[in-house]
């Protein structure tokens, strides 16, 4: 599924915020029903690119290399939670 961010048009209205989940095979036609409206202004989320996943991916492998040589700090999982 695709998510669609709906804001409306920044006047000095209140504002509002809408997001939806469209079925795949249905956005498309959804989008250019959107289109229609002049009220309505369209934030699609394309979510991360293809080169930032394997860039985060790399830093992970490294961040891991590094913990497992003990070259990095680390701190127990309830630590973190309870900050949370």
């Amino acid at each position: 599924m695709n998510t669609i961010t709906l804001d409306k048009p920044k006047r000095k209205i209140q504002q509002q915020r809408v997001v939806l989940n469209v079925a795949a095979r249905k956005y498309n036609f959804f989008m250019e029903l959107l289109k229609n409206f002049n009220f309505v202004q369209v934030e699609e989320n394309e979510g991360d690119s293809r080169e930032d996943i394997i860039a985060n991916l790399k830093e992970a492998a490294k961040e891991l290399k590094l913990l497992k040589a003990g070259k990095l700090e680390t701190r127990p999982a309830r630590e973190l939670l309870n900050e949370l």
